[in-house]
């Protein structure tokens, strides 16, 4: 049975664009089209689709404004189609938090810059939002709680992070209850180069820990969260008993770069037992590799589980390849960070 899904832009060519992208592979049917939030409104009442398309700057209603409403009164899944500029990055970032599943970058005016990149992309994230609970995360949701408090983790540790769709929030939602003195913290999240630097900031303005993009070559310090920059991968290296990132723009791995099966293994090579690995929402097997070999090295490792994951894909290959050590909701995984951490400390 073909995914239902509703377009909604202003422009003409790029609704004409998006259905023929969508269309291409014979499982995603356009059942319908909206030049704006007001015409959408009454087509998602009569043709009930199964996710929605959804531009950002468009007459009679802002885009954003209309998701918020759409996910407070009939929760649907959302996939934004963004331009990739420094506003419609943080645009993009705002609709995740608002409850969108997913994004991708729109084509140029010119429909340059790759079509047929672009189109697998879409389709991809189309496939992986119609698998979304949309409705059960809207249920779920009841804001922000205070960070963990601790007596400590041992000198030298390390939390890693990886997750694909629905990342955004759930790592937010992780980072927010660690403590402020944790570890240093190296997260990879499948984005692309023009969006990182804008999540990092987000988080850097949510959470309690400093928050930065990585660098090369960067000294890691407790208290401080590195992301992983769009287009490239994060590595973990320790000389002289200091920490520090390595990004470089080498091959893609397991489809992606970021790479989250790329930062686990050099973890795992790095810390060994040391770390404490957590791999959360998302489609696709990335990371599961990588985790198991932090479990081997000795690392605690954390699954989100299927119940809050609002795409149980990468933590269900992990924890079927037996990576994981421990699944956890995604409200309670800083809690599980946390006590692994502080068995390391006493156990030091």
């Amino acid at each position: 049975m073909s995914i239902r899904v509703l377009v909604v832009d202003d422009s003409a060519l790029i609704r004409d664009v998006l259905k023929k992208m969508l269309e291409r592979e014979g499982d995603i049917t356009v059942v319908g089209t909206a030049r704006d939030p007001m015409e959408a409104r009454e087509k998602i009442k009569a043709l009930d689709p199964d996710v929605v398309t959804l531009d950002i700057e468009m007459p009679n209603m802002n885009g954003l404004a209309f998701l918020e409403r759409l996910m407070r009164l009939r929760p649907t899944p959302v996939v934004m189609v963004s331009t990739l500029t420094t506003k419609g990055a943080s645009e993009t970032l705002l609709a995740l938090e608002l409850g969108a599943v997913d994004f991708v970058a729109k084509p140029n005016a010119d429909l340059s810059g790759g079509l047929e990149t672009f189109g697998i992309g879409l389709r991809e994230r189309i496939r992986a939002a119609a698998r979304a609970d949309v409705r059960a995360r809207s249920q779920r949701e009841t804001g922000t709680q205070a960070p963990l408090k601790w007596a400590g983790s041992p000198s030298g540790a390390l939390i890693a992070i990886g997750a694909s769709t629905g990342g955004v929030e759930a790592i937010r939602a992780v980072l927010t209850r660690l403590p402020a003195d944790a570890p240093p913290i190296a997260i990879a999240q499948h984005m692309p180069a023009g969006f990182t630097s804008r999540f990092a900031a987000r988080l850097n303005e949510l959470c309690p820990h400093t928050v930065v993009e990585a660098e090369d070559r960067m000294q890691m310090r407790a208290g401080h969260v590195y992301i992983a920059p769009g287009d490239y991968h994060l590595r973990i290296e320790r000389s002289s008993g200091i920490l520090k990132c390595r990004v470089e723009h080498d091959e893609l791995t397991s489809g992606h770069r970021p790479s989250v099966d790329v930062l686990f293994s050099s973890v795992a090579k790095a810390l060994g037992s040391l770390a404490v690995g957590v791999l959360l929402t998302g489609m696709g097997r990335d990371g599961a590799t990588g985790l198991g070999e932090m479990r081997k090295a000795g690392a605690h490792t954390i699954g989100q589980n299927q119940a809050s994951a609002l795409v149980y894909g990468m933590p269900r290959v992990a924890f079927e390849e037996g990576a994981v050590v421990e699944q956890a909701p995604i409200d309670a995984v800083a809690e599980r960070v946390v006590h692994a951490l502080t068995r390391l400390r006493k156990a030091a």
